[in-house]
């Protein structure tokens, strides 16, 4: 048997498959399940600001006829409802598996992050990843006032906490090698390459906005298989590999390339837990087939600096191979 325990943010796994976060793993059945097939770590649903925000406000709505003097009360009660049954989980997760359990929380005001960040770490958690979106869309913030804002998130959180931390970035950056390197000096442990967000789409029909393509597919392994080969190396943290990884061949090609580890969701979603157990199986059979004892010995292997046409990775023009295509 090749030894498949990887080191990811110092935590040691058995296995460098983490089960991202997800509604999945909003359960605690469902955790210890992922354990038994031999996840190597369990990242918890992210705890959204913004959603208890507006679920708070719901309940301030619903009951305004009944008590309007309660605004404030009704609303705090459901925050703190919502972050408590999030620190039970985590409580209960950390105290039931020996997997690592990693909390995940997305904030939009800068004083939650850190306020979360503490109660997480009190509650058990192994880590935190710090699911970082800041949709460039404001016509008036620069590029640099947005990167300025991840800044000062991960700042604050670092002090406040003594846990790894992580954070999970998309590829919305002007300069997301420069950005990223930066990143990697705060003294974080770990970035994952790329978070997967809400995509609208519209139906014609009920005329609202909806969400289209939730899952993702094994195609959309491109983006993250290039930005990693090209920036794992520089990087001064782990580095973390997320979206369209649905089996071993994804695994594989992740870790060749300079990630520590991978995170997977649709796949599970699509063809069921024992997804983890089969992607294993793979990776084992691969470094026994290829004759490595260890995951240390075969990751970044195929990363930009260790191959011998690095410029494969920065191409951008498809041309070379539609010439020949009638």
């Amino acid at each position: 048997m090749a030894d498949i325990t990887t080191s990811y943010m110092g935590l040691n796994l058995i296995s460098p498959v983490i089960v991202g976060s997800s509604g999945l793993t909003n359960k605690l059945d469902n955790i210890k399940t992922f354990e038994q097939l031999g996840a190597g770590a369990v990242v918890l649903k992210s705890l959204f600001e913004e959603q208890i925000q507006h679920e708070a406000l719901h309940e301030v709505h619903h009951n305004e006829a009944m008590y309007p003097e309660a605004f404030d009360y009704i609303s705090n009660y459901s925050k703190e409802h919502h972050l408590n049954r999030y620190l039970d989980l985590i409580n209960q997760a950390s105290n039931t598996v020996k997997t690592p359990i990693i909390a995940s929380v997305n904030c939009i005001s800068g004083e939650e992050w850190t306020s979360f960040a503490q109660k997480f770490e009190a509650a058990g958690a192994s880590a935190i990843e710090l699911n970082i979106f800041i949709l460039p869309s404001d016509p008036y913030r620069t590029g640099s006032e947005n990167e300025q804002l991840y800044s000062k998130i991960i700042s604050q959180v670092l002090q406040s906490v003594n846990i790894p931390v992580s954070i999970k970035i998309s590829y919305y950056f002007s300069a997301l090698a420069k950005t990223v390197t930066e990143m990697s000096w705060t003294g974080i442990k770990g970035i994952v390459l790329f978070n997967r967000f809400y995509s609208p789409d519209i139906d014609i029909e009920k005329m609202k906005v909806d969400a289209s393509n939730v899952f993702s597919t094994p195609e959309e392994i491109s983006t993250s298989l290039r930005w990693i080969a090209m920036l794992s190396k520089n990087l001064q943290c782990d580095v973390c590999a997320s979206t369209g990884i649905h089996d071993g061949v994804g695994v594989v090609k992740q870790m060749l390339i300079g990630a520590k580890a991978v995170q997977i969701v649709s796949t599970l979603y699509k063809n069921g837990f024992d997804r983890i157990t089969s992607m294993n199986k793979f990776l084992n059979d691969w470094m026994e087939r290829k004759g490595y004892n260890s995951t240390n010995e075969f990751i970044g292997k195929l990363s930009y600096k260790n191959i011998e046409n690095p410029a494969a990775y920065e191409r951008v023009q498809f041309m070379k191979y539609f010439a020949g295509v009638e």
